[in-house]
């Protein structure tokens, strides 16, 4: 089947073109979840999601039907936001932090090891070869570590003036787990997601647009602001903001340019200001 030029490659690209090395990146995710359902971290009704998953994954790469892929890629999105969002059963995410106050005038704060949410980066990267990073890695480290810096200065004078946050330097007691998790089981499927996914497979199919990829940038922020609904007007603003810094950070330096810069980002966050907010009143 010949697939429409305006078609994204991919949504249209048959399984020959979509061959990568998955052997060891499975066998790893298999035996973390392995480990997972023997320390009771998952029970039985999480083998739904993740059966769902692999259904989903042939849908797209199959090369015979292109209405199959269209809707793997629809349910995949909609199983991605509830995976992301925790909405469905059998995760057990273990509490490491908290609750805990970092400073007197902040919101109580607790961490969870989420078992749900890598879940869509690893479909992504794993099934889609085309949304992994490309270009070196000293080109990957510098774009990601100048745009971590930009979108800083942006945004978190931005957030002290809509009185979110506050000067407020620290190094607590287990910040170092909690930048372990939110490099690996945050930062990376929500760049994998919104970058690697959402911005680059708009990208391309924008690519003959006139402003193509900026159109996808700009999306894929909004979007990316849009998941931070739950702590309103402002911090969805705050998202899109550093949405864009992200999205320059993958157009120029790949996806790990852009986990870079989300990790730089959330870290002066952590360690430099309020965290995760200042208290309502205070």
């Amino acid at each position: 089947m010949l697939a429409l030029p305006w078609i994204p490659i991919s949504l249209a690209a048959p399984a020959a073109s979509l061959r990568v090395n998955r052997r060891w990146p499975l066998l790893l995710l298999s035996a973390g979840y392995g480990i997972a359902f023997v320390m009771n971290l998952l029970s039985a009704t999480a083998l739904a999601p993740l059966a769902a998953l692999s259904v989903l994954a042939y849908a797209v790469i199959q090369p015979r039907y292109a209405a199959l892929r269209y809707l793997g890629h629809a349910l995949f999105i909609v199983l991605a936001v509830a995976l992301g969002a925790h909405w469905l059963p059998g995760f057990h995410n273990p509490q490491v932090i908290g609750p805990v106050r970092y400073t007197p005038d902040a919101q109580s704060f607790t961490l969870y090891l989420n078992l749900d949410k890598p879940l869509v980066g690893c479909w992504i990267l794993l099934v889609l070869p085309w949304t992994q990073a490309k270009g070196s890695l000293r080109r990957a480290i510098g774009v990601g570590a100048a745009t971590a810096v930009l979108t800083a200065a942006v945004c978190l004078p931005l957030a002290c003036a809509l009185g979110l946050v506050g000067w407020a330097p620290k190094w607590p007691p287990m910040a170092w787990l909690w930048l372990l998790n939110n490099l690996l089981l945050v930062t990376i499927s929500e760049e994998a997601m919104f970058r690697a996914y959402v911005q680059g497979g708009l990208g391309r199919l924008l690519q003959k647009m006139r402003g193509g990829d900026c159109l996808a940038l700009l999306a894929a922020s909004a979007l990316f602001g849009l998941a931070h609904f739950g702590g309103g007007w402002p911090w969805m603003l705050m998202g899109s903001v550093a949405g864009i810094g992200y999205g320059l950070a993958y157009r120029y330096g790949g996806l790990w340019a852009a986990v870079l810069a989300h990790v730089g980002l959330n870290l002066a966050h952590f360690a430099l200001f309020t965290y995760p907010m200042k208290q309502l009143g205070a």
